[in-house]
């Protein structure tokens, strides 16, 4: 039996029905990327210059050819973007796919994605583009950098009450962003994400109400760089690290998010009630054993940090 690398149930074939029907209806197979992870990688340094997605991690814009049952590379009105492994680092894609499955279990809206083998059997990770509809139509969306007038350079010199500013003079309902915000920010600190910079904060318009974007770039950097201090890429009541329950609950949620007390023991208890499902995504993950366990390591010091 085979683990499908889309939806991570136990198939015959590479990939299960189930996986193929979430990508399209009609897909009844999908071929591996006719590329070598050097080959995608060198892909993603040529295309670079033309293409409007950017970032530290290689990555290439792409179509489904469902015809085909193939990704295909574009430079232009691809819905996807692939993300091949780095070479500094090892098993990012697994990392992220893993880390935005917990973060959909925890209640978190994230896009379509996935894991896909290329010829050399390495595997890459897709994600379906929320700010296009369709091949031609975009959806605005605008990072909370450019909101703020941060660069790439400077995506870092912030903060998370900046955020929650970000949230007040832009959302249109802003108490529910909060919320959601209080949520993304609450998981990431439990998985060891703290790569959160103001490029991976977005909005999105939907018609006029104006709102959080789906989840992106979601990682447990914490278990790819274990020597870093840093809980938080952006300060927390003038913390990157060693957080604690009241500066997460007391003065961020309470004092800077304004949360009801009730609505934040909801979102406490839903988070919570999420670690079996995450114990066994992290078991099914396509991350090595060792990489597991450090993941699950982690996970569990933080949830002691938090609910103990």
């Amino acid at each position: 039996m085979n683990r499908c690398p889309i939806t991570y149930q136990l198939c015959t074939a590479r990939y299960s029905e189930q996986g193929l029907k979430l990508l399209s209806r009609t897909l009844t197979t999908l071929h591996d990327l006719p590329l070598t992870t050097e080959q995608l990688r060198r892909e993603a340094a040529a295309r670079a210059a033309k293409m409007s997605i950017q970032g530290v991690q290689p990555k290439v814009g792409a179509r489904l050819n469902v015809a085909a049952g193939r990704f295909e590379i574009v430079d232009v009105g691809g819905r996807y973007i692939l993300k091949p492994q780095t070479a500094a680092y090892p098993e990012v894609p697994e990392n992220e796919d893993l880390t935005m499955r917990m973060a959909a279990q925890a209640g978190i809206e994230t896009p379509l994605h996935g894991l896909i083998y290329g010829i050399d059997g390495a595997l890459t990770y897709f994600v379906r583009r929320f700010d296009r509809k369709g091949r031609k139509e975009r959806i605005h969306v605008e990072d909370f950098a450019q909101l703020t007038g941060k660069s790439r350079a400077t995506k870092y010199r912030s903060s998370m009450e900046q955020v929650v500013k970000v949230i007040d003079e832009f959302c249109t309902f802003p108490a529910i962003e909060r919320l959601k915000l209080f949520r993304l920010v609450l998981f990431c600190f439990l998985v060891g994400n703290a790569d959160m910079h103001l490029k991976n904060f977005s909005l999105i318009r939907h018609m006029d109400i104006i709102t959080l974007s789906p989840a992106y770039d979601l990682l447990n950097t914490s278990i790819v760089l274990p020597g870093a201090q840093e809980e938080l890429a952006l300060p927390l009541n003038g913390k990157k690290n060693r957080l604690s329950r009241n500066d997460l609950l007391l003065y961020f949620g309470a004092e800077r998010l304004h949360l009801p007390p009730r609505l934040m023991n909801t979102t406490l208890e839903e988070v919570h009630a999420a670690r079996p499902a995450w114990e066994q995504l992290i078991a099914a993950s396509f991350l090595s054993a060792d990489a597991r366990q450090r993941y699950q390591d982690l996970l569990y010091a933080r949830l002691a940090r938090i609910y103990s």
